[in-house]
Order: structure tokens, then sequence, then C-alpha cells
């Protein structure tokens, strides 16, 4: 036995999907408007997680995709995965917002290659079901529906089951979404979220019937949401463990660092008529400290954030080690904030060097391409980076970020053929927390420098409670000494980006396209 705690891991791993195959433990998570995407992560006891592989590399590289012209899919992109092991085949299956398509992949590998395909329609939420030879789609927001597919799955089937199990109409707040169904000894168990009618707390509620044409009864089974505020842990899968053991993987909303994992043990008891249903938690509580059995003893698992040297050739690491080098050839801890153009992105192994170049002008950093990005860890972490500013024009501006639809800049600007050390921060004005802000950073200082290489740093720090603010500073080291520069900057979680914080490497051009930035010594604290 091992000993894990809650959350099992501190970065955003939102709407979360486990299997086990054989003594392997599989989850899948939503990864928006990152690119690789669809990331699955392995484990061998619920509490430790490596990544194992990102489902695809593109999707269908349309322009909002590809940032080309003022399109974006910031807030949409992929949702809400499920995945299934069925009959020696993996299956992800997941809606895209921007495309409003439903998408299939199949392997009979987790590491791939996954085989791309689409089903007719678009199912908010999805769950994929195999029963009896027959596969099926459990779907929808605030009323859950259930509709059999077609022997090919890439559409409803003629004449088919279909019809609605459960609704939540009349809710003020969230209705039923976030389906999980699943078939354990005969029974149809379907786990949803939705909030509470008289406040805004999430929980997680359990509808059970005999058969797929037979009523769904049930309700609310777990409301906790241990201490911090009104954030209830709510939404994901259930997954049985070799030695029979039953837990639960659900996401707890945690502030401007995003959406955090946490384990829930599930039991069983009989209801007033002698038949199983689940029960989440202790006491109806989550556990704050837990023990596990753990099926590859002494395994060392690799980490799901980290630095990076940049001495290798991504072109190369793509096709010899896709395992650890899974983001186009860079390290599986990356992803870029939409499809990457790799003909702006190169890397000088030797001197360890990350060399990104722009082919537009933008406005702000939601429009700037291959920013490359990873998550932030609570309750603090700090990234570390050089920048060479060398190659960057008039106009053009190039550092890291702590990236989010509230974020700050700091790195090297050039004006006027002189260089500068510069923070800039936004704050999104709109009380629509949908609407994604197109209006300019606002510099907060800048401070010339003599060289165009500089060393910056952005620090964050997370609240303990949802009262207790999310801020980031942003320091520069000029003469060796670290300085702080602009304020505290404070973070947001908004819907206009749907993700946790991330730290993210930029360059960008206000004036003429054409400049490149490099970045060197990446340092993860």
């Amino acid at each position: 036995m091992i000993k894990g705690s809650n959350p099992i891991f501190r970065c955003d791993m939102p709407d979360p999907d486990v299997i086990r195959a054989d003594d392997t433990f599989y989850m899948i998570s939503t990864s928006m408007h990152f690119f690789p995407g669809a990331e699955i992560l392995r484990s061998y006891d619920l509490i430790n997680w490596e990544h194992a592989c990102f489902v695809y590399d593109r999707l269908d590289s349309t322009p909002a995709q590809r940032l080309e012209g003022d399109g974006y899919i910031y807030g949409k992109g992929m949702w809400a995965a499920s995945l299934r092991y069925f009959e020696g085949t993996y299956y992800v299956v997941f809606v895209c917002n921007d495309t409003q398509k439903t998408y299939l992949y199949r392997s009979s590998s987790i590491e791939g290659p996954w085989t791309k395909s689409c089903i007719e329609g678009f199912y908010h939420d999805c769950s994929l079901l195999f029963d009896e030879g027959r596969s099926y789609l459990v779907y929808g927001n605030t009323e859950i529906y259930l509709t059999e597919l077609n022997e090919e799955m890439n559409g409803p089937k003629e004449g088919g089951l279909h019809r609605l199990i459960v609704s939540d109409k009349g809710n003020p707040n969230l209705g039923y979404e976030g389906s999980h169904l699943y078939r354990i000894n005969g029974r149809y168990y379907l786990f949803l979220i939705h909030s509470k009618r008289s406040e805004w707390k999430r929980t997680e509620c359990c509808f059970v019937s005999d058969s797929l044409e037979g009523e769904f009864t049930g309700g609310e089974i777990f409301d906790d949401s241990m201490g911090f505020g009104n954030s209830g842990i709510a939404q994901g899968g259930i997954v049985e463990g070799p030695d029979g053991t039953w837990n639960a993987i659900l996401f707890q909303d945690r502030g401007a660092v995003g959406r955090i994992p946490m384990l829930v043990p599930v039991t069983w008891k009989e209801d007033e008529n002698g038949k199983p249903v689940p029960v989440f938690g202790k006491d109806g509580k989550a556990l704050p400290e837990f023990s596990l059995e753990s099926y590859k003893e002494g395994y060392s698992y690799g980490s799901l954030y980290g630095s990076d040297d940049f001495r290798y050739d991504p072109s190369k690491m793509h096709g010899e080690d896709p395992a650890h080098y899974g983001c186009f050839g860079f390290k599986s801890f990356w992803q870029f904030n939409h499809e990457p153009d790799l003909s702006l992105i190169s890397t000088d192994p030797e001197k360890g060097r990350l060399i990104v170049k722009t082919d537009r002008t933008v406005r702000n950093i939601f429009h700037t391409k291959n920013i490359l990005t990873q998550k932030m860890t609570f309750p603090e972490c700090e990234a570390v980076v050089t920048v060479d500013a060398s190659g960057i024009g008039n106009g053009d501006f190039a550092g890291l970020s702590a990236f989010q639809g509230d974020y700050a800049l700091v790195g090297i600007c050039k004006e006027n053929e002189k260089y500068y050390a510069r923070m800039c921060s936004y704050t999104n004005p709109s009380d629509d927390v949908w609407k994604l802000g197109e209006e300019p950073a606002q510099c907060e200082e800048k401070t010339e420098i003599k060289e165009p290489e500089l060393k910056v740093s952005v620090r964050a720090h997370f609240g303990a409670s949802p009262s207790e603010p999310d801020l980031v500073q942003c320091y520069v080291y000029i003469n060796g000494e670290k300085k702080k520069i602009g304020s505290d900057h404070k973070l947001r979680f908004r819907l206009d980006h749907f993700t946790g914080c991330r730290f993210g490497l930029f360059v960008m051009s206000e004036r003429s396209a054409g400049g490149s930035a490099a970045f060197s010594d990446f340092l993860y604290k």
C-alpha cells in the first residue's frame, strides 16, 4: 500500500475520465484550445500519474485552430472526453465546441497511432457505453439523452434506441451534465453533475436502472468541497482496481490554477430493494489522506511539468521518443496555445535555444502564434527563462507570460532601436465571463537595458481559499540582481479561456512581422 492525499496532483486537469486495462489506469481530460490535445495519463496506483500520450497533434486545422486572421478557439476546442477500453481497442470520444463536431478516435495501443473519425451529431459531455454487442452515447445538458450508434459508430442507428433519461429543467444554476454511464453487475449507473438550485455548488448525482429502456432513478449522492468555499467536488469517472476496490476521480474548481483532480473512494450498499448502489466518500466526505494498492511498486513516474534546456532536435525526438517528446518533438509537458506553425519554430541544440519567429502583427497575446505553455501548480510555482531578443524588431515584445484571460507579461521590447525590460498586464473589463478581451495589455513598468538578453521570471501564488486572491509577480535579473517589475497581478478563472493559468514563452510583433527571439535555460521551480 502507498499513501496519497487530495488533491492527487496540483495542476489543471478538468473533466477527468478514468479506466483500467489490466494493471494500468489511464485518465483523460479536457485540453480545450491547446495542441497537441486529448492528453492521456498513466498510473499504477491512482495516486501517481505520468504522461502516456496525446491522442491528436492536430484536429481539422481550421483557420481558427491555427490562429489565422482574427480567428481563435479560446474557451472552445476539445471538451470532456470519454475514454473506454473494449475488446482490445481503446476508444476516445469528445466534441469540439468550435467545429460543432463529435470525434471518435480508436487505437489498439494507448500510445497510438490513433485513427480519427466523426460521429454524426453533436453530443455534449458524452459518455460511451458498449453493451451486448451494441454501442451507445449518453450526453446532454439539463436534459440527458441516450442514443444508440450504428455498427460503424459514425452516427445514430436507424430505428435504434433514442430516449430522454433524466431532466433537470428549471434549475436556475447548472442543470445535469458531465455524463458517465457504466454497466456494473447487470445494472446501469449514470453519474452526472449539477448545481444545487438553492446556491451555486457542484454536486455529484447518480441515477440507476435495471435496463437501458427502464426508468433511471436517483439523485444527489455526494456533496463536499473539503473546506474550499462552495466549490464542490464533482464530475469524473469511476474505476475498479484489480483488487476489487472502487474509486472515483472527480474535479474541483480551485480558482485561477484551474480545475484540480480529487480521488474519492466508492463503496457499495444495498438499497431498499436489496440492489447495489454506490456510496461516495467516507461519511459523505472526501478524504484528505488515503492508502491504495500499487500494482507496480518502485516504478519511477515522469513529471507532468518541468524544466527544459532545449538541447535536442524536436524534429528527431518526435519520431524517436514520442512518449517523452510528444509535443511536436518538445517534451511532453509542453503544449502550444493553438495549433503551431512549425515553420516558425526551431531549436539550436548545441546552444540550448528555442527560437520562435513571427509572421504577422497582433494587437494582444491572444492572437500570438506558437506560445509554448505548461501548466502552473499550486500553492506556489515559478518559472525562469533567459530571453535573447537580438532578433526582434521595433515594436516587438518577447518573454514569459502568466497565460490566461487576465494575463501578465515580462520580457524585452524594442523601441526606436533601444531595448527595454518591460512588464505588462491585462484585466478583462467585461462582466461577460465568456468574452475574450481584445484590448492590448497595459505597460506597467519598463526600464532601458544595454543588452538584448535578459533573464526573467514569473512567480504565482494561488489562494488557500476562494477569498484569498490568486496573484503573479514578475521579475527581471539585471546585473545579477533579481528585481520585481510592475505590480502584483490578480489572476481569475474565466470562461474566456476556461483553463487554468499557464507559463508561456511568447514573441509578438505589434508593428511589422519577421522578428525572432530565442529562449534558453527554462527552469520550473
